[in-house]
This record gives structure tokens, C-alpha cells and sequence, in this order.
């Protein structure tokens, strides 16, 4: 898929060079700083050097002084605490969060994840019928309950109170509960809006052990969980989200908890490794933001896509490393059986596409087919963007209603086209670029028509095309150990602080062009000028450029910096994201 190259402002060339002296660092590294919002040597300082002393206090979230007291009065009089999350990572690693923690404090706690199929998204009726039946008083809901505003109706009539913390859009009316945790709120002045729903819990414990004096250390245990959530989330890796990241990182690295462990190493990760020619040396292999979004993610939803979230949050809170090991085993083999269903409801939906005359005069893509799992529509939207680039929904039938999940392109909200058909709809919830739907059969094709109206009359034609975005031109005679040890020190990386990404033109390759597995690309790429200076790159999914690059026409790159290790051997390598042979 052709991607059209936009190129960010440089930025102000004063700033650059101000910042550069302060700081020590290559104007090219300082310009990547003051596109991020950061000129001055104490913003810097901040960003390359995250504190916890810069999380906000938690009482400036509404209602927290109201969730606390709760809480430390369910606690004095004995009562039972139900601990309630979504099924996907957010909600499971909340879960994992609260409940590990206030366990100490209390036996009569437990937790409860709604199955996918049955119950489906959010706080449930059969869930609060639960708590009624084994007499909880106080239920604690985290990554949802914000738009659930009949269900806690209901609860409030079985004398059932809810803390609620969530970090999605409410609707108009907010729910009755005890409290109401959530920084979108119109009147919640907390500073920073962007948190995860296991970050609203964090700070809802946090909250906890300031007004109890508890021991920070015991809390800081459990900053891994927010990191995994956070990555997870999609949600900006700003503010105290890159500070959650930066210590829940660390604290994987440096000692993770028995669950997270056992994941590594059941999905081929071994964090510390022999050194294949000298047998007698090992090495640690870090782990990092790349596999909590590919490696530890997929595996933790996995369990609630093909069978329980349950038993997700059980292997997030065993410290039986036996148990945790037979847990990780099971899940992978959920992640398996996930990958397979995906495959195939990609083809189908793909086929689907493919035959339907229509498809291409609309502006979004809506596929439905009421055999596909429920638990894989969410990462069929997703790839199917990849294909196909247009706001996609993947609709199936569950408990006799259609239910979509929704993914966007650059630049469009999803959630407003969604809440434009709103009268269609029996539910819907989410953000700007992931949302959850579901409605009456009956009401699909007027729900089809109205939606691709909407699309057609709101998108703009470049959000059509996917865009990368091109952080700096770069001269790589400028690329070096030095220049990538500043560079490694921006992460943690995700929205908002993206990898940065280089322009480099008229490079070629040196002779050594391959095709890897059929479809990649490995070379060795010379730059202009420079006979001798070279580096590895590698090109997913971009064999198509074999012939031209190995009869050695220039080409231009666009490519982020990494380093590849082997063999405890550290080397720069350019990982392409997309070649150009235009001028």
C-alpha cells in the first residue's frame, strides 16, 4: 500500500540551537526534542529523566476523597469488596492491580471478569446479579461503568454499591455510584486526562496509601501492571504515562513478577541467555515496549478472547511459579488458537470485500458475518485497515444482537460517526480511534446506509491515504554509537512520543541485497558520498524492491534506528519502514 511521506516542520531554529548548547546533544537530536514541546534544559531534564516525584496528587480527581472513604469503611466493618474489570489487558491488569493490593488488607475480597460472549463489554446484569447472590457491598469496577448508567441504577436497588474508574468518554449522564473516577469528566480538573484504565486504578490506590501512610515501595510493586496496560491501551506515552512506563519497564527487567515471567519464557523470550560461542558467559536480554504491545499484550487478551479473562488476572496475580508456568501454557495455546481463527476471518472478510460491487463507492469498510468469534473482530478491523485504509467495523452476532468493533484511520473519529447513528443502536462506547457497538438485526442495513453517510460526509480525502510521518532529514554520517545512545534514551516510545523516523535520499545498497522468508528485504545501505560507511538495514514486507535495489539504483528511505544484538554483540541497524525510487 502506497503511503504518502509528510515531513514534520523542523521547528524553531533558535530553540534548536539554544537547546543543543544547554543540553550537550546534536542540533538533530535537540530538533526532535523541541517538535516534542520540550526547549528549555528543565524540560529536557524531565523528559529524559522520569520521576515519580512528577506524579500528580490523586485527590485533584473528583470524587476520589468519596472512593476513599468508601473503600476504608468497607474495609473497618468487614464487608465483601468485589474487584470487576473488562476482559482485555486494561481491565485485566486493573484488576490484577486492585485486587493483589487491597488482599492484604481483607479476606472478604474477590474478583470478577464478564465472559466475552455472554455478558460482552462493561458492567453487566448477570455480574450485579452475583454480587446481590454472595452479598457484596461494594463493588470496585475499573476500565468500565462510566456510560452504564441503568446497570448501576439496578445495583443501587440491590443496595450494591460502585466505585467506578474508567478513563473512556461519558455519555451525558453520568451514573449514580458512590464515585466516579475519570479525568474526562467536565468537572474533573485532574491535570493529566490520558491515564489507563489500570492507571486510574493506580491512582486510586495511590490515593489509598497517601491517606493510610502505607509504604510507597508495596504500591511501586505493581507499576508494572499500569506499563503493560499502558502500552496496550494505545493511550499517549505523555505526562505520568511515560513516567508509569519508564519504572513499570524496570521493574520487569529487573524483577518481575512470577506471571510475567512465565509469559516471556512460554512465548520464546528468555530473559537472561547463553552466549551460543562462549558457553560460559550470559547475558540479559531487556525486555521492552515492543514486546508489551506484541509479546505480553496479545497473550493476556488471548484469555478472554477464547476463554476466560479470569484466568488471566490469575496468572498476573500467583506468585507459585509452578502454577504461573501451567497458566502461561494454557494461554499460549489460547494465543494460538486466536492467531488461527484471525487467519481465516481475515480471508473470509477480505474474499467478502473483494466480491461486494458497492465497496467501491463507499468511504468505510463494514463486514459481517454472523459465524466469526467475537474475539478476534477487534484484530480483524485492525488488519483489515491494513489492506484496505478506510474506518472499518467487523460486525458478527452474539446473544442475538450485532455487535461490531470499530477501528479508524489517521485524522477521523470513529466514536462521533458511531454516536451519529446512535438511534440504531442498543450500545456503543470507546474513543476517537477504537469503538464497540452492537444493535438489533433488524436494524443493520438502515445502521450500514447511515454510516457510510456519514463517513462519505465528514472524512477528509487525505485520511484516505496512510500517512508516514517523517520526523528529520538526516545525513547518516551523523549516525553513530553516540548519537544512538542519546536517541535510546527518548523511549519509552508510543502515542506522542512516537520512534522517531529519518528521510535519507540517493543511498544504495553495497552488493548485498537479499530476500529474507520471501517477502523482507535485508541490505547493507551506502550513503551518498561515503564509499566506506555503511549499515545493516532490514525492510519488512518490501521484496518488491529486490531488482532495483540490487542492480544499484539510488533510492530514498525512511527508517527508524535500532540495535540489533547477537550473540551479546551490539550493532546500529536501520529498520525501513518504506523506499522510494522517486526523485
Amino acid at each position: 500500500m502506497d503511503k504518502q511521506w509528510k515531513l514534520k516542520p523542523a521547528g524553531d531554529e533558535r530553540l534548536i540551537k539554544k537547546l543543543s548548547s544547554a543540553i550537550n546533544i546534536n542540533p538533530v537530536l535537540s530538533g526532535l526534542l523541541v517538535q516534542r514541546g520540550i526547549d528549555s534544559f528543565e524540560q529536557a531534564k524531565v523528559f529524559f529523566r522520569p520521576s515519580l516525584h512528577d506524579l500528580h496528587n490523586p485527590f485533584l480527581m473528583k470524587d476520589m476523597d468519596k472512593a476513599i472513604f468508601r473503600i476504608e469503611k468497607a474495609l473497618e466493618n468487614d464487608e465483601r469488596i468485589l474487584i470487576y474489570g473488562d476482559y482485555d489487558v486494561d481491565g485485566t491488569t486493573a484488576v490484577a492491580l486492585v485486587y493483589s493490593f487491597l488482599q492484604k488488607r481483607t479476606n472478604n475480597i474477590s474478583f470478577y471478569i464478564p465472559d466475552r460472549n455472554s455478558e460482552g463489554y462493561g458492567i453487566s446484569f448477570k455480574a450485579i446479579d452475583y454480587a446481590a447472590d454472595n452479598e457484596i457491598a461494594l463493588v470496585i469496577a475499573l476500565d468500565c461503568g462510566i456510560k452504564d448508567v441503568k446497570k448501576i441504577s439496578y445495583a443501587n436497588s440491590k443496595n450494591i454499591d460502585f466505585i467506578i474508574c474508567d478513563h473512556h468518554t461519558p455519555g451525558n449522564e453520568l451514573p449514580d455510584a458512590v464515585a466516579v473516577l475519570d479525568p474526562k469528566r467536565n468537572n474533573c480538573e485532574y491535570p493529566f486526562k490520558e491515564l489507563s484504565g489500570c492507571g486510574i486504578g493506580y491512582k486510586l490506590l495511590q490515593a489509598f496509601t497517601m491517606k493510610n501512610k502505607n509504604a510507597e515501595h508495596e504500591l511501586l510493586q505493581n507499576i508494572d501492571l499500569v506499563a503493560i496496560s499502558t502500552a496496550a491501551d494505545i493511550v499517549p506515552v505523555t505526562g505520568e504515562n511515560r513516567i508509569f512506563m519508564y519504572y513499570g519497564l524496570k521493574k520487569i527487567n529487573i524483577s518481575p513478577r512470577v506471571g510475567i515471567e512465565a509469559l516471556l519464557k512460554s512465548s520464546g523470550i528468555n530473559r537472561i541467555e547463553l552466549n551460543e560461542e562462549k558457553p560460559e558467559t550470559v547475558f540479559s536480554r531487556l525486555v521492552n515496549v515492543h514486546d508489551l504491545v506484541f509479546v505480553i499484550s496479545p497473550r493476556i487478551n488471548a484469555a478472554g478472547r477464547m476463554e476466560s479473562g479470569e484466568k488471566s488476572v490469575e496468572l498476573l496475580i500467583s506468585d507459585d511459579e509452578t502454577k504461573a508456568n501451567e497458566l502461561a501454557k494454557s494461554i499460549e495455546e489460547n494465543n494460538k488458537q486466536r492467531k488461527s481463527i484471525e487467519e481465516q476471518t481475515i480471508t473470509e472478510a477480505l474474499e467478502m470485500i473483494k466480491n461486494d460491487f458497492e465497496y467501491a463507492k463507499q468511504k468505510a469498510t463494514i463486514v459481517y458475518n454472523p459465524s466469526w468469534h467475537k474475539g478476534v473482530i477487534g484484530i480483524v478491523a485492525s488488519r483489515l485497515i491494513e489492506n484496505v485504509y478506510r474506518p472499518t467495523i467487523v460486525f458478527t452476532l452474539s446473544n442475538g444482537l450485532i455487535t461490531g468493533s470499530a477501528r479508524s484511520v489517521k485524522n477521523f473519529d470513529i466514536y462521533n460517526a458511531i454516536e451519529a447513528c446512535s438511534e440504531l443502536l442498543e450500545n456503543f462506547g470507546g474513543h476517537k480511534y477504537a469503538a464497540g457497538l452492537s444493535m438489533k438485526p433488524e436494524n443493520f442495513e438502515n445502521f450500514k446506509q447511515k454510516f457510510n453517510e456519514v463517513v462519505a460526509s465528514t472524512i477528509g480525502e487525505d485520511s484516505l491515504t496512510p500517512e508516514l510521518t517523517i520526523d528529520s532529514e538526516l545525513d547518516m554520517k551523523l549516525i553513530s554509537p553516540e548519537f544512538y545512545n542519546v536517541l535510546k534514551q527518548f523511549s519509552p516510545f508510543g502515542p506522542g512520543n512516537m520512534t522517531p523516523v529519518f528521510l535519507s535520499r540517493g543511498v544504495t545498497d553495497k552488493g548485498f541485497a537479499k530476500i529474507v522468508k520471501e517477502k523482507h528485504l535485508k541490505m547493507n545501505i551506502v550513503f551518498p558520498g561515503s564509499k566506506n560507511m555503511s549499515y545493516d538495514a532490514i525492510a519488512f514486507d518490501h521484496s518488491i524492491h529486490y531488482e532495483n535495489v540490487s542492480n544499484k539504483k539510488c533510492f530514498n528511505i525512511c527508517y527508524t534506528i535500532e540495535e540489533n544484538e547477537w550473540n551479546s554483540e551490539k550493532k546500529i541497524q536501520l529498520k525501513i519502514k518504506d523506499i522510494s525510487f522517486k526523485d
